[in-house]
């Protein structure tokens, strides 16, 4: 038994990325049910929707689950902060293309973190994780007082010994071959980009708490890597993201499926904060109109046409998250991608 499942309560230390959007109640109990750690991001999640949400999963698996929450960098804006005609008018053919009118900007973009943490804790799922930040000490308190396990993530050693100081359970060191949110804190994204195989083992050397690999990881190979890396586990999210059982679109996957190791990108144009994905004509089109409103108005602005090209399937019009190691995504079923990567555990970790 290594560190992690003893922790966490499961059979194999591998862990499903957790999802801001499209995370899906089926994919996170077939990998529970595994023996891994499903798990299901709630971006955004209203504190009704999270209860309803985390008693989906408790019927949908017996096994341990984990959700996920952002914690606020503190340059989010509200509606009142900013004027978002300028991108409105720019991103007005990409609305056309979907079929829908310009919206109402809304009283604000996200509930409160507050309530989000009220409803977690109310529901008490196995596992919370956190990016973009450290939980604060009440937090923890709580977590403690529920006896629910705390998981943090961290783009460099300086973010990871601050997660480990404020008291996480185990550390996520996410490389920038990761899909997704760069979710730095400490620093810009953009100047946080170190690679898996460089930074986790200087996070190994710089926690006390079990650290989770993650980045770039999608089959045996990545994960017999990490290993010889000196993590106590991985993090898997691109690989599942393929699979049926993931809520991405039938788009999105087949996107995935045709990607190579060169056709992701790092953007801000989806979101107002950097993530790596694969480009289509929603990021060129923002990209080259150069008007991006700060996070999270413009994830809630493209959120917006993106739901309308989702129902149609137009996969241009979509946040197309992808990792780096895209290219090795060859399995629709979350039960073979989670045989896959359990092949490359130590034999004394399995």
């Amino acid at each position: 038994m290594s560190r992690l499942t003893e922790l966490f309560g499961i059979d194999v230390p591998i862990v499903l990325g957790p999802f801001g959007g499209v995370s899906s109640v089926p994919l996170a109990a077939a990998v529970s049910d595994g023996g891994g750690l499903g798990s299901f991001g709630l971006y955004g999640y209203t504190p009704d929707r999270i209860h309803d949400t985390i008693r989906q999963l408790r019927e949908a698996t017996d096994r341990p689950i984990a959700v996920n929450l952002w914690w606020p960098r503190g340059d989010e804006v509200e509606p009142a902060d900013v004027d978002l005609t300028p991108v409105l008018d720019a991103m007005a053919p990409l609305f056309a293309a979907a079929g829908v009118s310009l919206p109402e900007v809304p009283t604000a973009f996200l509930p409160s973190l507050s309530a989000q943490l009220d409803a977690v804790f109310a529901a008490r799922p196995d596992v919370l994780s956190v990016v973009f930040g450290a939980p604060d000490a009440a937090t923890v308190a709580r977590a403690r007082e529920h006896g629910i396990r705390l998981v943090g993530t961290a783009t460099s050693v300086a973010e990871a010994v601050v997660l480990d100081t404020a008291g996480v359970d185990a550390v996520v060191a996410t490389g920038m071959e990761a899909g997704g949110h760069r979710v730095s804190f400490l620093r810009d994204p953009a100047t946080s980009l170190v690679g898996t195989f460089a930074l986790v083992p200087q996070v190994v050397d710089a926690v006390s708490v079990p650290v989770i690999a993650a980045g770039g990881i999608a089959d045996r190979r990545g994960v017999a890597a990490a290993f010889a890396l000196g993590a106590a586990g991985v993090q898997v999210g691109t690989a599942f993201l393929g699979t049926r059982q993931s809520a991405a679109s039938a788009a999105h996957r087949a996107a995935l499926a045709a990607a190579s190791d060169t056709d992701t990108v790092l953007t801000r144009a989806m979101s107002g904060r950097l993530a790596r994905g694969i480009p289509n004509h929603a990021v060129r089109e923002i990209e080259a109109a150069g008007a991006i409103a700060p996070f999270p108005a413009q994830n809630w602005l493209t959120g917006v046409f993106r739901a309308a090209a989702a129902v149609a399937g137009e996969g241009e019009l979509l946040s197309l998250w992808a990792g780096q190691a895209a290219g090795l995504t060859r399995l629709d079923d979350a039960g073979d991608v989670l045989a896959e990567l359990r092949a490359g555990l130590p034999a004394d970790r399995d």
